[in-house]
């Protein structure tokens, strides 16, 4: 992950927001930080234990907030799947025997309740539920330099997208992959399971050149 940061920087990319969701304790915010320490980070995490590590992260990170809730397509409240503490996914109906409720917020509506200035770096760790938190962020995704999610090469859940359809759904947004990293092989059959994929805007100045040098 660091690396394919390091590429960003290397190829000039710029934003004043980061927005973390499934920031859980706050370690990849604090990764990116340390390439790109100019920007405000706002970290949304549904799960409740983490609080203490993001209370932390935001005392010793004057350029940073959060916000315990799910990212979503509804302000209100979602359910949400809290059995792995690193992982969990919100969910409009009860998800099983870990279901829990919780604060659920949309990206836009966060994005104008705390004037927060783009250009945007969005960062999704959200196990299957990406359509609905984008459906959440219309207008921030016109504001948006960067997308950074957690793909998958198996359908997690119904309506979950894989890696090919996240490609075609955020080439539909306007956005095209640039870089992936940290592939991720199940161990019952070395299986490719998920990635980290890049995405910046299909007019970007990457896109203008289709010869290797």
């Amino acid at each position: 992950m660091q690396a394919a940061l390091q590429r960003c920087k290397s190829r000039g990319m710029q934003f004043n927001t980061v927005i973390d969701v499934g920031a859980s304790n706050g370690m990849w915010s604090g990764r990116a930080m340390s390439l790109f320490p100019e920007a405000f980070y706002y970290l949304i995490e549904a799960q409740e234990p983490h609080k203490e590590a993001l209370i932390n992260f935001k005392n010793n990170h004057p350029n940073s907030d959060f916000m315990l809730a799910a990212a979503g397509d509804i302000d209100g409240s979602l359910y949400f799947h809290n059995q792995d503490l690193f992982g969990g996914v919100a969910s409009h109906d009860p998800c099983g025997e870990y279901s829990i409720r919780v604060p659920s917020v949309r990206i836009d509506t966060l994005i104008e309740q705390k004037k927060l200035k783009p250009p945007f770096l969005l960062k999704l760790d959200t196990h299957g539920f990406e359509t609905q938190i984008f459906e959440g962020a219309k207008e921030t995704l016109k504001k948006t330099a960067l997308i950074v999610v957690e793909a998958y090469n198996f359908r997690l859940r119904p309506g979950a997208l894989m890696f090919y359809e996240m490609c075609a759904f955020l080439g539909e947004q306007g956005f095209r992959c640039v870089d992936f990293c940290d592939l991720l092989y199940r161990p019952k059959d070395s299986a490719l399971w998920q990635m980290d994929m890049f995405f910046i805007r299909n007019d970007s100045k990457e896109f203008q050149l289709n010869t290797w040098e």
